[in-house]
């Protein structure tokens, strides 16, 4: 009996001795989760950022790539500085500077090493490479900076900056840290995801203070960073430069466009900037310098300035009537009752309207427009005919987004019916003579330079257009480029109603309202000239703009322009978009006199007159109706802003 205890004791022993053998052998050899947990204390997980991937132009010249720089990174445990005086000269700060990033540093770690300059340019590091010998505790580590060898295009561009912390709580997937550079407004932003690349990571062993003792495992878990893709754009790099070189001492934009393809050619901003100012260690303080610029060289009017188009917009009037079915190509309107001015004389068909830029021709257009449908009330006629009116135009990309491959697009302005009923506080409670300052493209309307190019590139085609876009592919052309960038869209206007419409066109600057010298031997330009109704100078300094096409029967390039306070759109703006059709069909400049002009042209404000508040527009009195005067339109730029609801269109041409 004693005998079987003593077996039955032994044997729970051993059975709790195995139980404990088991778990010890579970815990050492087939439970790693100690092993990762030591692990994780000294080995460390480098992240490795890739080359971003380098933009060029449509005949493969580079307009971005990246140039190797040198981030100096600091380990405050280590630093030695015998003389800290020198040391602030030789790197360019302040002794308050130098307490301030050593005092960042230590509250890191101060034996790990934490960055304390930037972006270090090849000639800044071998002008103080020598000298750190003397200096200990201070690391380079080689960088990329991105560089712009064409110094244009700033505003489509964007830049490459450090990433705010809005954009790292607002990640949708946890992908950037802080300290990351990520590209922002343009191209660099637009196509981030694909110009990033991908990271790659390295893990290296550590000791318990943080100091890197040589890779782990020979690095056979570490993978390689992968280079973004590079971005192929439609930009013409030589056109774009000289259209820069036109809009000096100018305020305006210019956009040039591939009829075919949509792809854009030239987009220019005015006035503008050199990208690499924001492309260096002196971000802020050069970012800070172009925030407090008067004449905001960080908009890019391409897309975000918005303009009444003028005269330009008579071409889509012209259009959309011959369409409805209330216009023919030999309709004749004379001036007689009508309140709007013109300077040329009355009784012309609809080419020589067009050619002639006259005022009371679409004046009656636009009324017959409104009239058509037969509606006898005219308050109701007016509703019904301003509703299709604004669903037709619509169709030519008006009053939206057209879709551009840009941030911050602005969509512009095209008036509804239910627009005028709110503003008369309403329905039927406007007519025709409350609106018909839109005959001339005046009063609510806004567009964009961007949606004016494109009306050109619709006329050019004889009816249909491609969204604007600058990408043309990645790593070459036409690879990957999207769906939406090759997708015809119909205006519903047919194709025999562009003819007399175009004729008019080429008559404008033929023998019409664009200066003489423009008509440029060899280019058989097409265009409509426009002048903008200015508030900001009380109408003293309207804008010029010009939109056209050439040649007239192989259309290449469709172009627009948009000068500020230069007047009649005949000449300013009429004369750099000859030029720049010239440069980008002949490759060279032959109108030398007309490009002398332009260049010696000053359009440019004074700072005293960019701080005149705006003029209040003037309002017509309206004794038709007793209904209180609407609120002028809240303008998209104060540089455009637009007039009452009830003011009256008198800028033809």
């Amino acid at each position: 009996m004693v005998e079987n205890r003593k077996y039955v004791i032994i044997g729970v022993f051993c059975l709790v001795a195995l139980t404990y053998l088991a778990r010890l052998f579970y815990l050492q050899v087939l439970d790693d989760t100690y092993s990762l947990g030591a692990s994780k204390n000294s080995i460390k997980r480098i992240i490795e950022t890739p080359y971003r991937g380098q933009i060029y132009d449509r005949n493969s010249k580079l307009i971005v790539y990246n140039t190797p720089v040198y981030d100096l990174y600091v380990t405050p445990k280590q630093v030695q500085i015998p003389d800290t005086a020198a040391f602030c000269r030789m790197m360019d700060i302040t002794p308050s500077d130098f307490d301030s990033i050593m005092g960042l540093a230590k509250n890191y770690s101060s034996v790990k090493p934490s960055l304390f300059l930037r972006q270090l340019s090849k000639e800044d590091f071998a002008r103080i490479q020598d000298a750190l010998v003397d200096y200990r505790g201070f690391e380079p580590i080689i960088s990329s900076m991105r560089t712009y060898p064409a110094h244009t295009m700033a505003n489509a561009l964007g830049y490459v900056s450090e990433i705010s912390k809005k954009q790292l709580d607002n990640q949708d997937l946890p992908y950037y840290r802080q300290g990351d550079y990520v590209g922002h407004n343009g191209l660099e932003e637009q196509y981030e995801e694909q110009l990033r690349g991908k990271r790659g990571v390295k893990f290296m062993m550590q000791n318990v203070h943080g100091v890197n003792k040589g890779s782990w495992k020979n690095g056979a878990y570490d993978t390689l960073a992968v280079a973004g893709q590079n971005l192929i754009t439609g930009i013409d790099v030589e056109v774009q430069q000289y259209a820069d070189s036109l809009m000096q001492n100018k305020i305006g934009a210019v956009l040039a466009i591939e009829p075919s393809t949509g792809e854009i050619l030239v987009s220019v901003s005015a006035p503008t900037y050199d990208p690499n100012l924001l492309s260096s260690r002196f971000f802020s303080k050069n970012y800070r310098a172009l925030i407090k610029n008067p004449y905001k060289p960080l908009i890019n009017r391409p897309i975000m300035a918005s303009y009444r188009p003028g005269s330009t917009f008579k071409l889509i009037q012209a259009l959309i009537a011959q369409q409805q079915g209330s216009l023919l190509p030999s309709t004749v309107y004379g001036h007689a009752g009508s309140p709007m001015r013109c300077h040329c004389h009355g009784g012309n068909d609809l080419r020589g309207a067009v050619q002639n830029s006259c005022n009371p021709y679409f004046y009656y257009v636009f009324r017959k427009f409104l009239y058509f449908n037969g509606e006898r009330n005219t308050f109701k006629a007016s509703a019904i005919g301003l509703r299709q009116w604004h669903d037709m135009a619509e169709k030519f990309g008006m009053g939206s987004r057209l879709g551009v491959d840009l941030p911050s697009e602005l969509k512009g302005n095209l008036p509804t019916p239910e627009y005028y009923d709110k503003a008369y506080r309403g329905a039927l409670r406007w007519k025709f003579s409350n609106v018909y300052s839109l005959s001339i493209g005046e009063g609510e309307l806004l567009i964009s330079p961007l949606k004016l190019v494109n009306l050109a590139a619709t006329i050019a085609n004889r009816g249909w257009y491609i969204t604007p876009h600058y990408i043309k592919g990645f790593g070459k052309a036409g690879v990957a480029l999207p769906d939406e960038y090759r997708q015809r869209h119909e205006t519903g206007i047919d194709y025999k109603y562009y003819l007399p419409v175009i004729d008019g066109m080429r008559g404008a600057v033929a023998q019409g309202t664009v200066t003489p010298l423009a008509n440029i031997a060899g280019i058989d330009l097409c265009g409509k000239t426009g002048t903008s109704q200015n508030a900001k100078f009380g109408h003293k300094f309207d804008h010029s703009i010009f939109v056209g096409f050439a040649p007239m029967n192989d259309p290449k390039i469709a172009v627009a322009v948009f000068v500020e306070n230069a007047g009649w759109g005949g000449k300013a703006a009429a004369s750099v978009a000859a030029l720049v059709a010239e440069r980008y069909l002949k490759r060279k400049t032959e109108a030398k006199k007309l490009e002398a002009q332009v260049l010696a042209s000053n359009y440019m404000p004074s700072l005293s007159q960019l701080l005149i508040p705006p003029k209040p527009a003037p309002v017509r009195k309206d004794t038709t109706q007793k209904v209180a005067k609407p609120v002028p339109v809240k303008p998209l730029m104060t540089s455009t802003k637009p007039t009452s609801i009830t003011a009256i269109g008198t800028v033809g041409n």
